[in-house]
């Protein structure tokens, strides 16, 4: 920062972000990137997987159920240590796992190895998720401080996107297999990332009385550490599932786990198994894996505009409307003839308003927690919820075996959504 002025802390978060600020970011997008490619990369492969180890639906659901078991411990048990050791010690312990994780399903030939292993992954992007929001909030300027936060979520289906693009060109070629090894390569990339480039907020670092790493970043940053002498920062107030549900919080409480629990079981569900029933409709490996990319097409879109539409129209009735909306082409997905032009556009509906809707949840629970209780109130709801996501692809697979068929298959899981867009205008909150 030679040559440059230093400013003080109010004006650090006034002015226009450094490129440290937006490096920051960036990383944290590109880190968010593992939540898709992990739940993707099993889809994308589960066919070829069932075939080559010979499992049935329900045994592929346990694996699907592993990483997801690993994901939900990684959110209540990983992450909330990054108030105490730091975030960038969490990134670097998550994402070694995720390295690990990936690089063991590389090599695994056995159904039980690969059930540890994607516990193991998931364990790693559970300790991530919920310490990305914090990070990015903490890095940035009060004008963008939203807008960079929601930049970060849209990693999720940019990394399935290009997951799905590289496993219809390499999967048919070199196996299943590869697209682990892949998989685990970028990951390890990501780990030296973060060890060379990521640091610890100013706000971290001065509630832990760490001087020396503070003045080294408030030197990146241009700040004149002078101006914050007078500033105290503390950390955190304790924040507990206790406080979480006492009776000015805890209705709310109870309605958003539901409503998440709701949504994660038919999301994740559909994110795990659509690819594989395409291909079971008669499309081609290739075919398949670009309805899995349509997907994800639609939830990035549905995603970005959630919280557009919901600060014209309100949030409530904006995500009550979507789910509406999904509740509705998950019914037609399950009635009509499955074309594949009929395929690609209900698929593009679904992605655009159940992940989309279903997104439009974090903004809620931003809005109907004070500050000191909102990381703790969305890190456990997000936990909690995804008990549905372990869930979901399971009974998914127990309907196929049992015979039960796509159309009803479809339609008990359209319900889900509904009861989460209920539940969400049954919220009270004068933020809303």
């Amino acid at each position: 920062m030679d040559g440059q002025p230093l400013v003080s802390y109010s004006e650090l978060k006034s002015r226009p972000m450094s490129g440290y600020q937006i490096l920051m970011v960036v990383i944290c997008f590109v880190l968010n990137f593992n939540d898709g490619i992990d739940v993707l990369i099993v889809s994308f492969s589960s066919y070829a997987i069932m075939t080559d180890l010979g499992l049935s639906k329900v045994e592929m659901g346990y694996i699907f159920s592993a990483g997801l078991a690993g994901m939900t411990l990684g959110c209540l048990l990983l992450a909330p240590l990054a108030d105490k050791i730091g975030r960038r010690k969490i990134f670097l312990i998550a994402v070694a796992l995720i390295t690990f994780g990936m690089y063991g399903v590389w090599l695994s030939q056995s159904y039980t190895l690969l059930l540890i292993f994607r516990l193991l992954t998931g364990l790693g992007i559970g300790g991530i998720l919920p310490t990305m929001a914090a990070t990015a909030t903490e890095f940035s300027n009060e004008k963008y401080r939203d807008f960079n936060v929601s930049v970060v979520q849209a990693g999720w289906p940019i990394g399935a996107i290009i997951t799905g693009i590289l496993c219809a060109k390499y999967l048919p070629a070199y196996g299943w297999h590869s697209a682990f090894f892949m998989a685990g390569n970028l990951s390890l990339l990501m780990w030296f990332l973060v060890y060379f480039f990521m640091s610890d907020s100013l706000e971290f670092l001065l509630s832990k009385s760490d001087d020396s790493k503070a003045a080294k970043l408030a030197s990146k940053l241009g700040l004149n550490l002078e101006s914050i002498k007078n500033k105290t920062f503390k950390p955190g107030q304790s924040a507990s599932l206790g406080e979480l549900l006492k009776p000015e919080y805890a209705r709310n409480t109870l309605i958003v786990w539901t409503a998440a629990f709701f949504g994660f079981l038919t999301l994740y569900t559909l994110m795990s198994w659509v690819p594989t029933l395409a291909k079971d409709a008669g499309l081609a490996f290739e075919a398949a894996t670009w309805v899995g990319i349509m997907l994800n097409i639609g939830a990035a879109l549905g995603s970005s505009s959630i919280g557009w539409i919901g600060s014209k129209l309100g949030l409530q009735r904006t995500q009550f409307t979507y789910m509406l909306i999904a509740f509705a082409a998950m019914l037609l997905y399950a009635f009509s003839t499955l074309t594949p032009v009929v395929i690609f556009t209900l698929v593009f509906l679904i992605g655009f308003f159940v992940q989309g809707g279903f997104n439009g949840i974090w903004a809620i629970l931003a809005r109907i927690y004070p500050t000191h209780l909102r990381s703790t109130g969305v890190g456990l709801a997000a936990g909690f919820g995804r008990f549905g996501a372990i869930l979901g692809p399971l009974i998914f697979a127990m309907m196929l075996d049992a015979g039960y068929g796509i159309k009803m298959s479809f339609i008990v899981f359209s319900i889900p959504l509904l009861l989460m867009g209920l539940g969400i205008l049954l919220l009270k909150s004068r933020e809303l």
